[in-house]
């Protein structure tokens, strides 16, 4: 069944959130404290390690350049706050604004963990061009788990970033057909490096050291799709170019074989 992968990574957060909220209760804040500090590390060090999977750090630089230049003239950021401020007040019915703005924080911030990666991305091909739910499964698995530790530590509002999964993945493996001739191997590192800094800003971000507009980035996955466009058409170029070079040979052996009669 195509989309059988997302529903189940959808699931699979909800199930984690529940347990993480949980243990959320039966926790002190200080633990609470130690735990996100510990967690805003881990991520730093996924995010570092995503990064160096770019095979040019130029195509990564430029992309978050020029997606934060897009995501500060629309605002991405507020306008994404908003929303998770709205949603937030609308399951509280609007009593404690503090309350709202925490939930709006944990469904942005799990929203862009789970969505930046290159196995949401691959999995959801898999999906809706073989039904393979492979990849997708494995990530329910990791998802499930990292669900119950964010939502230890940012609330319910972790549990909202499964209707993100779920628009998100589910339309990707809806327009699999058409994504994957772009998507080679070589934009998918670079699509996973740029989500890696991406991945180390939210770690920073739940450190309080500073507060970056993560939001405002994300439109430098944007930024990559001229540069998977140009690789495209290279290849393109370097297999019309084989062809060419494969039939020139073929009248050579042609020739060699069947020359022409000389008058004796």
């Amino acid at each position: 069944m195509i989309g059988l992968g997302t529903l189940v990574n959808s699931g699979s957060i909800l199930i984690g959130a529940a347990a993480g909220l949980l243990l959320r209760r039966g926790l002190p804040e200080k633990w609470q404290e130690s735990i996100m500090q510990g967690v805003a590390l881990c991520i730093i060090v996924i995010g570092v390690q995503m990064a160096f999977k770019s095979e040019n750090i130029m195509v990564v630089i430029f992309s978050i350049v020029l997606g934060a230049i897009v995501g500060e003239a629309v605002d991405i950021d507020a306008k994404l706050q908003s929303f998770g401020d709205w949603i937030g007040s609308k399951l509280i019915g609007g009593r404690d604004a503090g309350a709202a703005k925490a939930i709006g924080e944990g469904f942005v911030a799990a929203s862009l963990i789970y969505c930046v990666g290159a196995m949401a991305i691959i999995g959801s091909l898999q999906d809706g061009l073989k039904g393979d739910t492979t990849i997708l499964f494995a990530k329910s698995t990791l998802d499930g788990i990292i669900a119950i530790i964010l939502t230890a530590n940012l609330g319910i509002g972790v549990a909202l970033s499964a209707v993100s999964i779920l628009l998100y993945q589910g339309t990707l493996t809806l327009l699999a057909g058409v994504l994957e001739p772009v998507l080679t191997a070589g934009i998918l590192n670079e699509v996973t490096a740029t989500g890696g800094v991406l991945i180390m800003a939210i770690g920073v971000n739940m450190l309080k050291v500073v507060q970056i507009r993560i939001s405002n980035l994300l439109s430098a996955k944007l930024a990559l799709v001229p540069d998977a466009v140009e690789k495209m058409k290279n290849e393109s170029q370097e297999k019309d170019l084989a062809l060419g070079r494969l039939w020139q040979q073929l009248l050579e052996k042609k020739a060699e074989s069947y020359p022409e009669s000389t008058e004796v």
